[in-house]
């Protein structure tokens, strides 16, 4: 590309706050993801912008702001429909431990540019000049598929050993090579992936599978670069085996990481993943090798009572014969739990049950004659059982 398209078509809200910040006299422009995403013809979000105003300034000019993240200049303008855009005053790092970094305001567009990630994230759009600035050639490496640090690669990344991640979710998103220093870098600082916070890396991994054109490839990456060593362990080296599988898989970062790992819940705890998604991990881990005999509905159906809510990650993972067989037995709705029964426990203490545990053990008993044989579940075969 080298060259740029003469205008880009910015959503209206986006305009006035750009407007407004010019005619008080703050240089502003469009930066960031949606520039490189309309330059590449993908979906995106929103414009973010990037301005000379300082925070202060930006919350005394818009009635309505979230302080989203001010100790790094971001404020969130909302619109008349509530929509938040965010607006960043020019930075540029004056200090950082490879996690956080301390910024310092007062900069040119071109010093908050030097200081991005990678040449295609580094590209400037004046949304009322319609100028461009691409001062590390950015729209070039975008026309070459290539994702290339802005400057010195080991610097970038021990400003924020994140970008890292990010290098290897920008690639297997676009389908993009990284460049050959740039890939250097990343293995050489790798080890630095272990000083970051478990949220941040959760946030890059669960991203990158939900946006990678095929999950393999992003793998491969973290692999390759020594990232997995740090944060998936529980991936081991056969992996490959589940290539084509993988690839087909819906785009759940749970379902896909516990369909990977060798114990899925030490992996997702270690994410610091929601309890639910850690619950999630350990069944499919626990079921996923015990699929029942596709030719016996009774074998069937005890193992959808056992497997409960987690019935549908399993079938997404299992063999097409035994997806198959059991769906055509849900399909007739089945009893399968305590609460499907005929009977209940005050029926069966009126019966002769004696109170307490006794009662549940009856219960038990009988679902277990109901699953082997669904036409058992009467009141009167279930009591005539007691």
């Amino acid at each position: 590309m080298g060259s740029f398209p003469p205008r880009l078509d910015i959503p209206r809200e986006v305009l006035n706050i750009a407007k407004k910040l010019e005619d008080a006299g703050y240089e502003t422009w469009c930066v960031g993801g949606a520039i490189r995403d309309t330059l590449l013809g993908a979906p995106h979000n929103d414009f973010d912008l990037t301005t000379a105003a300082p925070p202060p300034e930006v919350q005394k000019l818009f009635k309505r702001t979230v302080p989203v993240g001010i100790e790094h200049g971001t404020v969130a303008v909302l619109d008349a429909h509530n929509q938040p855009h965010e607006v960043t005053t020019f930075r540029k790092d004056i200090k950082t431990d490879g996690r956080h970094a301390v910024v310092e305001f007062g900069v040119s567009v071109m010093d908050d540019l030097a200081r991005r990630d990678f040449t295609i994230n580094a590209i400037a759009y004046h949304p009322l000049k319609h100028e461009w600035r691409d001062p590390f050639d950015g729209a070039l490496d975008l026309d070459k598929k290539l994702i290339r640090s802005v400057g010195d690669p080991n610097w970038r990344f021990q400003e924020d050993y994140l970008r890292i991640l990010r290098a290897l979710r920008f690639s297997a998103r676009f389908e993009f090579r990284i460049h050959a220093r740039t890939l250097e870098a990343a293995k050489a600082n790798a080890q630095g992936l272990g000083q970051l916070s478990a949220e941040r890396v959760r946030d890059e991994w669960f991203k990158g599978i939900q946006t990678a054109v095929r999950v393999s490839k992003l793998l491969g990456l973290w692999m390759d670069v020594g990232a997995a060593r740090i944060w998936l362990p529980e991936i081991g080296r056969d992996w490959e085996e589940g290539k084509k599988q993988m690839d087909r898989l819906p785009r759940d970062a749970v379902l896909i990481t516990a369909f990977l790992a060798t114990d899925a819940a030490s992996l997702l705890t270690r994410l610091k993943a929601s309890n639910r998604a850690i619950e999630r991990g350990r069944a499919i881990g626990k079921w996923r090798d015990s699929y029942p005999d596709a030719k016996h509905p009774a074998v069937i159906r005890h193992w959808l009572a056992q497997v409960g809510e987690y019935v549908d990650d399993l079938l997404t993972l299992a063999p097409d014969g035994v997806a198959q067989a059991v769906t055509a037995i849900r399909a007739t709705n089945p009893p399968l739990g305590l609460k499907d029964l005929a009977v209940n426990g005050d029926e069966l203490i009126a019966a002769g049950v004696r109170p307490g545990p006794d009662v549940g053990e009856v219960l038990k008993r009988l679902l277990g004659e109901v699953l082997d044989d669904p036409d058992n579940n009467t009141k009167e075969y279930l009591l005539s059982r007691v």
